[in-house]
C-alpha cells in the first residue's frame, strides 16, 4: 500500500495559546532573533503600563488593545514606584539610538514586559507583541512564552499598492488597508489616483478632472476585451483633496508613507477626456474598437470603458507640461512624500510618430526616436518636481530612451529593469509580476477561482511563489545589491470590483509579502511559515468581517497519482476548520463525508477514482475544491 503523507499543518488549538510553541511565537514577520526562555507572563487582571509622553499614542493602542482581551491596563509615568509583584508592560524609548532604524526588542520575563523602539521601531514592537497574545485564556490568563525578541527589517521600502483608477474604494476601505499593512510591517503606501478608466483625485485648478475624468458610462463585464458585453451604468467617484489629507495623517499615525501616482505619459484618457487639447490630436474621436462593447457616445474624448494600453496619450507640448506642473503642485501640497510616482509606463509612440509636433520637437531636441522623446518628456518632470524637493518614481519603462538622473525605478516586467537600473546605480524597488507579487492574479489553477486578469492557467501567483522570491537578484555584485531598497505587491483592480473580493486577493499573500519585505534571508523558513504561523493568522482572520482565501486541505496529493492502493492524510489549514470530501465525482460540500482519519483509496486495474476536497472555516467561508486523480492504468485522465 502507498502512503501518501505531506508536510502538512497541525490541527492547532489556539485556546491554549499555541503560538508560545512556535519557534517565532507566532510573528509575522518573522523576526531576526527569538530566544526563548522557561516560562511565561500570565496577562490579566489590572496591568500598569509605564510610559513616557512621547509614547502616549502608542501607550494608547496598547490599552486598547489589552481592553479587547478583557484586561483593564492604567497608564503611569515610567517614574511610578513599582513592586516586584506588580505586573507591567514598560514602553521604553531607544534614547541612544542602539538599534537599528525600525528595529526593536522585546524582552519577557518574570513580571515585566519590556517593548523597545524609538517611533516606528516601538510600534512595530507593539505589533509584534499584539500578535504573540493568544486569542483565548488558558487557566484563566492569556500565557506569554518568557523570551527575549531582537528585530529590525531587511528593506528600508516595503510597499503595498492599491489601484483605485478602474475602481473606486471607499475611505473606510482604504483606512481598513493601511491597518492591514502597519500590522504587517509595511510602511509605504502606493496609491495609483489616475488611469484611463478614472481620474480620483480632486485638482481645484482643473475641476472638470473629476466633473468629467472620474466617471465613466459604463464598464465592460467578463473578461477582456468584454465577453459579457456592458453594463451600461455610468462609474463614477473620486477623493477631495480633504479626504486625501486624512488618509495621509491615518497613514502618518501608523508610520507609514502615502506615495501617490499621477500617471504620465500614457494612461493619460480620463484626463484627456476632461482636457482635450493634452492629446496630440485634441479633435480625433477616443479610440475604441469597432465590436468593442461601450455605452453612450463614442464621439469626442471619452473615458475608457474597457481595460488595456490606449494610443492617445499626453502631447509633450508646453501646455500639458505647465497642466502636469499645476497639477503637481497641490499633489504636493496633500502628500509630504518624499516620492511622488509618475508612471512612465505603457505608453504607446504611435499618435507621437504621427504628429507633426512631436516629430519636429524630436528634430529641435536632437533626439533619436519617440523612446528619447519620452525620456525627454520624464526628465522634464523629474527637474520638476527636484526642484520641489521631491523624487520621483517610474515604472521600468522610463529606462527605455535614457534614464532621468535621480529616478528610483520599479521593476514590474519582471526583473530585467531594477538589474539594469542598480548595474546604473539607480535605486529600485522590485515588484516583478513574474514573481507573484501582482496580487491581482489567481491564487490557484483551480476552476473555482473568481475572474482575474490571469486566465486559462496563466498568471498563477499561490502565497507559496511570493514567499519564495528573493528580491535581490543573484546576479548583481555586492555593490550593485545595495541598490535594492526594497519589494512590493500591487494590486491592480479591472477585476476587482468590490473591498471584499480587495480582501480575498491580499489574504493571505500579503502575509508572504511581509515576511520577504523583512525578515532576512537566514531567517526565512517557508515550512515554519505555512505550517506554524498561517494557520494562526488565518484563524484570527477569520474571527472578523474579512474576506481571504482558503487554502485547500494540506496534504492533497499531486494532481495526478497512479498506483492501486494509496492512504491519504489530511490536515485543516485553519484551526477550526473542517475539510469535506467526496470519492463519487460529485462536488464537496458539508453534505458531502467529514474528513476525520486517513482514507484508504483503493483503485482497481484500469480504473480510476477522483478525490475532491473543500475546506470550511468556522465562519462559513470556502476554499477551492482541491481534486486529485487517482489513476491505476486507465486510458485517459483528466484534471480541470
Amino acid at each position: 500500500m502507498k502512503k501518501l503523507v505531506l508536510t502538512a499543518v497541525a490541527a492547532f488549538t489556539i485556546l491554549t495559546g499555541y503560538a508560545q510553541t512556535d519557534a517565532n511565537l507566532g510573528i509575522i514577520p518573522a523576526p531576526v532573533s527569538v530566544v526563548k526562555s522557561t516560562g511565561s507572563f500570565a496577562l490579566s487582571g489590572n496591568m500598569l503600563i509605564l510610559s513616557q509622553p512621547a509614547d502616549t499614542k502608542i501607550a494608547q493602542m496598547l490599552k486598547e488593545f489589552l481592553a479587547t482581551k478583557g484586561v483593564a491596563a492604567k497608564i503611569v509615568s515610567v517614574k511610578t514606584p513599582i513592586t516586584a509583584n506588580q505586573k507591567v508592560i514598560l514602553l521604553a524609548q531607544d534614547s541612544e539610538n542602539k538599534l537599528p532604524k525600525e528595529g526593536y526588542k522585546i524582552s519577557i520575563k518574570g513580571n515585566r514586559i519590556v517593548l523597545t523602539g524609538k517611533d516606528a521601531g516601538l510600534f512595530y514592537a507593539l505589533q509584534s507583541f499584539m500578535q504573540m497574545v493568544p486569542s483565548e485564556k488558558a487557566n484563566g490568563n492569556y500565557p506569554i512564552q518568557n523570551a527575549e525578541i531582537n528585530d529590525y527589517p531587511r528593506f528600508s521600502y516595503r510597499g503595498l499598492h492599491l489601484d483605485v483608477g478602474r475602481h473606486f474604494f471607499p475611505m473606510s476601505f482604504l483606512k481598513k488597508y493601511i491597518d492591514v499593512m502597519a500590522a504587517y510591517k509595511l510602511n509605504n503606501f502606493h496609491w495609483h489616483l489616475t488611469e484611463d478608466q478614472g481620474w480620483r483625485l480632486e485638482i481645484k485648478k482643473y475641476p472638470k478632472l473629476t466633473e468629467v475624468g472620474a466617471s465613466r458610462n459604463g464598464t465592460i463585464i467578463g473578461n477582456f476585451p468584454g465577453s459579457g458585453g456592458t453594463d451600461n451604468e455610468v462609474y463614477k467617484g473620486y477623493y477631495t483633496q480633504a479626504e486625501a489629507k486624512e488618509i495621509v495623517a491615518y497613514a502618518a499615525a501608523r508610520y507609514i508613507n502615502v506615495i501617490p501616482e499621477i500617471e504620465l505619459p500614457g494612461h493619460g484618457s480620463a484626463a484627456i477626456a476632461a482636457y482635450p487639447e493634452l492629446s496630440c490630436f485634441p479633435d480625433r474621436d477616443t479610440p475604441i474598437g469597432a465590436n468593442a462593447p461601450w455605452s453612450g457616445p463614442r464621439t469626442g474624448k471619452q473615458v475608457q470603458q474597457t481595460w488595456g494600453v490606449f494610443d492617445d496619450i499626453f502631447v509633450p507640448s508646453e501646455n500639458t507640461f505647465k497642466f502636469l506642473e499645476n497639477v503637481l503642485d497641490e499633489v504636493i501640497a496633500i502628500f509630504p512624500s518624499k516620492y511622488i510616482h509618475i508612471g512612465g509606463d505603457e505608453a504607446p509612440k504611435k499618435y507621437w510618430k504621427e504628429s507633426e509636433f512631436c516629430q519636429q520637437l524630436i528634430k529641435e531636441k536632437g533626439l533619436k526616436d519617440e523612446h528619447e522623446l519620452q525620456s525627454y518628456f520624464i526628465q522634464r518632470i523629474e527637474k520638476y518636481l527636484n526642484g520641489k524637493g521631491r523624487s520621483i518614481i517610474g515604472w521600468d519603462e522610463i529606462l527605455e530612451g535614457g534614464l532621468a538622473p535621480n529616478a528610483t525605478v520599479m521593476s514590474w516586467r519582471g526583473e530585467k529593469g531594477g538589474i539594469e537600473a542598480a548595474q546604473q546605480n539607480h535605486d529600485v524597488l522590485m515588484t516583478p509580476s513574474t514573481n507573484g507579487l501582482y496580487f491581482d492574479h489567481k491564487q490557484s489553477v483551480a476552476e473555482d477561482e473568481p475572474l482575474t486578469i490571469g486566465r486559462k492557467g496563466k498568471g498563477f501567483a499561490h502565497y507559496s511563489k511570493v514567499y519564495n522570491y528573493d528580491p535581490v537578484p543573484a546576479v548583481l555584485t555586492e555593490d550593485q545589491k545595495k541598490y535594492i531598497k526594497g519589494v512590493q505587491a500591487n494590486l491592480w483592480t479591472e477585476y476587482i470590483e468590490t473591498p471584499a473580493k480587495a480582501e480575498y486577493m491580499i489574504f493571505p499573500r500579503v502575509y508572504a509579502l511581509s515576511e520577504i519585505a523583512w525578515t532576512p534571508l537566514n531567517r526565512k523558513d517557508f515550512k515554519n511559515f505555512s505550517e506554524d504561523r498561517l494557520s494562526l493568522h488565518l484563524a484570527k482572520l477569520d474571527k472578523t468581517n474579512t474576506n481571504y482565501w482558503v487554502p485547500p486541505a494540506v496534504g492533497q496529493p499531486e494532481a495526478i497519482v497512479t498506483g492501486e492502493n494509496h492512504v491519504v492524510e489530511l490536515k485543516s489549514p485553519i484551526a477550526g476548520a473542517k475539510i469535506y470530501y467526496t470519492l463519487d465525482g460529485y462536488r464537496p460540500s458539508e453534505n458531502a463525508a467529514e474528513y476525520n482519519a486517513p482514507l484508504k483509496i483503493n483503485v482497481p486495474q484500469g480504473q480510476q477514482k477522483v478525490l475532491k476536497t473543500i475546506v470550511i472555516t468556522p465562519s462559513g467561508k470556502r476554499s477551492i475544491v482541491a481534486e486529485t486523480v487517482f489513476n491505476n492504468g486507465a486510458a485517459e485522465v483528466k484534471v480541470k
